[in-house]
């Protein structure tokens, strides 16, 4: 089985102007930065890879408070983004997100796009790093719930279509702290507070896959303990 993995931080309802939005982006993309070399310069999206290329962006929040600004990157009251990195077509990795919203129906969001198998995909699904980018994402955006696992897995364990975020778990999760105590963990699970932030969870050391039954059956013990704390629950209106 071709098994792919992303990173994904959800919150809602929280309105922001566009630099504060920028401001946040700049400090994920920064500390993005020593977790993986080409996640040192980041591109916008053009009709092909070459024109992409000339499209660089400056990680500065003056620079991507313009971005963010544009009006093809504003919707209602939200700020989008679209950011990719690589050297070559093949063995690029990508954010996109969008952030400063204040609908109650539609969630503000950070994603690490799915990862194949290209050697970007071997570099950085590992624990370490996959923790990096998580922690990453609870520090800059200050979700209310993060992930970073297989996608099969999530697809294995959750049978809606849309599948609400916050409600499932996996490799490496975040909780915010407003969501409430995390319950006593098995071993080798790794549990660490991120202060005035939440609670940064990972699994396993090893790389996390689907096809590993030992992997499975911990992420079904681990997401029995959370849920029965009642931590993993839909989104609601950040902080509340």
């Amino acid at each position: 089985m071709l098994e792919t993995h992303y990173a994904a931080c959800y919150w809602l309802v929280r309105p922001e102007p566009v630099e504060a939005c920028a401001r946040r982006l700049e400090s994920f993309l920064g500390m993005m930065a020593p977790l993986e070399p080409t996640w040192n310069r980041w591109h916008q999206s053009a009709a092909t890879f070459e024109k992409a290329r000339k499209r660089q962006v400056q990680p500065d929040a003056t620079t991507l408070a313009k971005l963010l600004g544009q009006k093809s990157n504003r919707i209602v009251d939200s700020s989008r983004f679209w950011l990719w990195a690589g050297e070559s077509e093949d063995e690029t990795s990508g954010v996109n997100g969008s952030c400063g919203g204040s609908s109650t129906y539609v969630n503000s969001h950070c994603i690490l796009n799915p990862l194949g198998q290209s050697k970007v995909a071997e570099r950085v699904v590992t624990a370490p790093v996959m923790t990096g980018v998580v922690r990453a994402m609870a520090l800059a955006w200050e979700p209310e719930f993060a992930l970073a696992t297989s996608s099969q897995h999530v697809d294995s364990i959750v049978t809606e279509q849309f599948p609400k975020p916050g409600t499932y778990g996996g490799w490496v999760m975040y909780l915010a702290d407003f969501r409430g105590p995390v319950p006593p963990l098995p071993s080798p699970v790794q549990v660490e507070h991120l202060p005035d932030r939440g609670t940064l969870i990972t699994l396993t050391q090893e790389r996390f896959t689907v096809s590993n039954p030992a992997h499975v059956a911990l992420a079904a013990e681990v997401q029995a303990r959370l849920q029965a704390a009642g931590l993993l629950t839909p989104l609601r209106p950040w902080g509340t």
